[in-house]
């Protein structure tokens, strides 16, 4: 955080106020050598860049004249009395780096040493923050106590690790500075020092009494910031001082499971040579090499590869092959499926209910995705088509991919699908494809049932009224009380009816003799143009 005078401040806006006003009050007529306000063309006015003009007492000791700052204190001038931010004379001093005015300051009044500003910052705080060493030391030398923090908690030594002000540190270090003080985080000296990758300071700290295992209030040590920074160097000093290699945070990710989060390739090499264990599970159950396949990071997969045990992957409920392939990762997919993974892997029951079409296969995420190189790649190695409750060749027909639907019928999909959660007396290929004419020809070609789309349990009969609802998985409907919905009833709601003729017509191309039940001959007599399906299915 960088520190300013209020003087500083002050001053500046009370000298463009002061010309403003003035070019105001004289009806705004200004010149090139006037007060530096001018008017713009639209008649609003700016200011231009003005001299800084400080407080007397804050210009003597930015310029350190200690003479003039010595006689104000003679006339009875009192400079123990704070500004409203609470910066006094002695912050001002601390600030501008001016020791001798500092130490003049404090012989007068030496009860301010410690005084905070409003921010809660003493003068100590200030002349570490600025990397004003001589400051530093006439105020500790004159007792200034090193441990005083501001509002967030932080304290001179913590700004000096966060400074990389390496000369600071050993100064607080030598008048015995709280190494392990936390901040407002739960962050000490040593976190910051490693997320800066400074390894004189680090160094400096654990010679000092600095704990290694200090964790902050997410329960991160400063060696699981090097893991997750990509700080090398850090970590291997950590290391060498006996930082525990496995160390967990509050959600139980590991370091090694941060730095393969974050794709730091050397940071999981050296982990892994230290004897770092690819087995622990964050509080999801996931697995280093899960977030890594998940990301894509092909070397670090590579690397967990041999020291990841299948077992705990079981359990896991879910294997790298479904992120992998849900984030269409094809070269990680690839290098797990030369590892031996296996393509039928589904997901427990608890990570497939997190999914609203409660998919289960590897195969599915490819599908879903469109993806046809991995699905091919899936195929090849011995997916099964039919595992979900919702076929993929279904989610394939939707996507409208005919190569898509001809790799999975080549390899066994079955053409005849039905969704055992919205129960048709047809199939769902049938359904699915109602709005594609050319699909749907394609699947009947293939052999799908065209013959239950005209078995109606009505026939020439009176149907009941259709209660429908919107079906998030088979556009347009199903019914409310989840009975079995006949090809007649499907057709004829609002949304499918415009559709029914042509429908009808394809499908009486892949049937014998048939019956239209009273239901489908209304859907065509409602249009004229329909008059030679009814002739062509009698």
């Amino acid at each position: 955080m960088i520190c300013f005078s209020y003087s500083e401040y002050f001053s500046l806006f009370y000298s463009c106020c002061h010309h403003f006003r003035h070019a105001t009050q004289s009806g705004g007529q200004t010149s090139a050598s006037g007060s530096g306000v001018r008017r713009r063309y639209d008649g609003s006015f700016f200011i231009l860049p003005q001299a800084e003009v400080l407080d007397p007492v804050v210009l003597v000791i930015k310029e350190g004249d200690e003479t003039a700052l010595q006689n104000m204190i003679q006339t009875g001038k009192n400079l123990a009395q704070p500004n409203k931010d609470g910066w006094l004379p002695l912050h001002e001093a601390a600030y501008y780096g001016q020791e001798g005015c500092l130490k003049l300051l404090h012989r007068s009044f030496p009860g301010t040493i410690d005084q905070r500003t409003l921010q809660e910052e003493t003068a100590l705080y200030l002349a570490t923050n600025r990397g004003n060493i001589d400051c530093m030391r006439s105020l500790l030398q004159a007792g200034a106590e090193p441990d005083i923090a501001n509002k967030v908690r932080e304290t001179p030594l913590y700004k000096a690790c966060e400074r990389k002000n390496s000369e600071a540190v050993q100064v607080l270090l030598q008048y015995n500075a709280d190494v392990n003080h936390r901040c407002n985080r739960g962050w000490t000296a040593l976190h910051e020092a490693v997320a800066r990758n400074d390894l004189e300071i680090i160094e400096f700290l654990l010679q000092g009494g600095a704990k290694i295992e200090s964790a902050n209030c997410y329960g991160i040590t400063s060696l699981f910031v090097a893991a997750e920074s990509g700080h090398l160097e850090a970590l291997r000093f950590l290391a060498k001082y006996g930082a525990d290699i496995n160390t967990q945070a509050s959600d139980k990710a590991s370091a090694l499971y941060e730095a393969s989060k974050n794709g730091h390739e050397k940071i999981v090499e050296f982990l892994l040579s230290q004897g770092a264990d690819a087995n622990k599970t964050n509080k999801d159950g996931f697995l280093p090499i899960h977030v890594a396949s998940k990301k894509g990071y092909y070397e670090i997969v590579k690397m967990l590869l041999p020291v990841t045990s299948r077992t705990r992957i079981k359990r896991s409920g879910i294997s790298p092959l479904h992120l992998a392939t849900e984030c269409n990762h094809d070269d990680v997919l690839e290098e797990l499926i030369d590892a031996g993974f296996d393509v039928n892997a589904t997901l427990s029951f608890e990570r497939s209910r997190l999914y609203e079409d409660r998919r289960t296969s590897v195969l599915y995420f490819a599908v879903f995705n469109n993806n046809v190189y991995t699905t091919e790649l899936l195929l090849e190695a011995g997916a099964d088509p039919n595992v979900d409750l919702i076929n993929p060749l279904l989610i394939s027909i939707r996507h409208g991919c005919l190569k898509t639907m001809k790799l999975l019928l080549d390899y066994g999909a079955n053409i005849n699908a039905y969704v055992a959660s919205h129960p048709t007396t047809f199939p769902a290929t049938v359904m699915f494809s109602m709005k594609y004419l050319v699909l749907l020809k394609y699947l009947m070609d293939m052999g799908c049932d065209a013959n239950s789309c005209f078995t109606c349990s009505y026939g020439c009969g009176p149907h009941p009224p259709i209660d429908i609802r919107r079906d998030r998985y088979s556009d347009p409907a199903v019914n409310n009380d989840n009975k079995i919905v006949q090809f007649c009833e499907m057709v004829s709601t609002p949304e499918m009816s415009p559709w029914a003729g042509p429908i009808i017509d394809v499908l009486l191309d892949y049937v014998g003799n048939v019956q239209l039940c009273s239901r489908l001959k209304e859907e065509i007599d409602s249009y004229e143009d329909w008059s030679n399906i009814k002739v062509k299915a009698g």
